[in-house]
């Protein structure tokens, strides 16, 4: 048999091809990088680049200073993606503009809420929008936008605008509800922040690092500020899976740190705590019980029941109407039973009268007969007729 030459050109080919073509995977974007933030909207233009903006973070008070990526840590604890940023540009004003892609709503929920300082209230733009004069974060499912500018407090339209445009591109979930749990005496507006591992707990809580908590357990977490007396008090609420996972991790609290006064251990600031069902709640900064528990006894797990459809009355009737109506029901009985009787006789006598093919055919009749008299018996007499 002889054997066939290879074709060198043609293996040099496909080789090149597979080559562009691996090249070409690889200067692909990945899909999350994929833009969506617009070129333009509402008069501004820019050019949007995808990134991870490490300079976006900022301190949780008024100076807005940016945080080097040391904060990464904590945004993977929220399940970040990807960011995109860029600047926009309108005559001489500028935006600078950051979206954040999170993994659920969940986590763009705790990353609204790191991100949002005590001098941003609700700006009207989403239900979970805040701004200040030069600061705006609006969070839609997925997504959290952040703007910067010197003009946001007139220009709210457009950011209504930039929301509507990236707003198809959010992945819709559930929110966290933890917060439904925080007391409203003496709370701190817009100290609230959604909690999800321990790095982010002990900026926002600074008590010990690690996860002393339990988010490996399954926990989530909420904290605020309140003022209690002049001062102010740390709060933070842990929600476990189930009750018994919440006492379990009250109990090793209570061995390591100085639970209610259980003891000084290595680290002597009182913690003061309250469980109910899975919720373990956590004060610190008070200086007795009783300071404590101003915000302790406001927390409440469990659900409330309600029943608002209109229920029945049942009114017991009096003697007479039971007697009348058991008269009543007796009647209509026995009419119903005469009339039923006369109609099934009258039916069967009119046909039998008409034929004698459909009831007691005299070749089919069988009847028995005792002998006490000598005249045969005809199926035709029970009815009178005769021929």
């Amino acid at each position: 048999m002889q054997e066939i030459p290879l074709n060198t050109k043609l293996l040099t080919r496909i080789g090149l091809s597979f080559l562009l073509l691996f090249a070409f995977l690889l200067a692909a974007p990945p899909a999350s990088a994929q833009g969506i933030l617009p070129n333009s909207f509402a008069g501004w233009s820019g050019s949007p680049k995808a990134g991870l903006a490490a300079s976006v973070y900022y301190n949780g008070d008024k100076t807005n200073q940016p945080i080097e990526d040391a904060k990464a840590a904590a945004r993977q604890e929220y399940g970040f993606v990807s960011a995109e940023n860029g600047t926009y540009k309108r005559g001489s004003d500028s935006l600078m503009v950051n979206l954040y892609k999170m993994k659920d709503a969940s986590g763009a929920y705790g990353l609204y809420s790191y991100l949002r300082t005590t001098d941003m209230p609700q700006a009207g733009i989403r239900e979970h929008s805040s701004a200040s004069q030069d600061h705006a974060l609006v969070l839609t499912g997925n997504l959290v936008l952040e703007i910067q500018g010197k003009i946001l407090l007139r220009e709210t339209r457009d950011v209504k605008a930039l929301t509507d445009a990236i707003e198809p591109h959010a992945e819709g979930g559930l929110l966290p509800t933890i917060q439904q749990h925080l007391p409203t005496r003496g709370f701190i507006d817009r100290t609230d922040k959604y909690v999800l591992g321990p790095e982010t707990l002990s900026e926002v809580f600074p008590f010990e690092s690690g996860d002393w908590l339990g988010f490996s357990q399954g926990a989530e977490a909420e904290t605020a500020k309140y003022r209690v007396n002049g001062r102010e008090l740390n709060l933070v609420i842990a929600d476990f899976p189930t009750p018994q996972t919440a006492a379990k991790r009250l109990g090793e609290l209570r061995g390591q740190l100085n639970v209610n006064g259980s003891h000084g251990g290595a680290n002597p600031t009182p913690l003061f705590v309250k469980r109910d069902m899975t919720l373990v709640a956590i004060v610190s900064g008070a200086t007795s019980e009783k300071e404590a528990n101003a915000i302790l006894d406001q927390i409440a797990s469990g659900a409330e029941i309600t029943w608002n459809e209109p229920t029945f009355q049942f009114k017991e009737p009096s003697i007479t109407m039971m007697i009348v109506g058991a008269i009543m029901g007796t009647g209509i009985i026995c009419l119903f039973a005469i009339i039923a009787g006369l109609a099934f006789g009258g039916v069967r006598l009119v046909v039998k009268r008409a034929t004698n093919k459909v009831f007691d055919r005299p070749d089919q009749v069988q009847v028995l007969q005792l002998g006490l008299s000598s005249k045969p018996i005809n199926a035709e007499d029970f009815y009178g007729y005769r021929k």
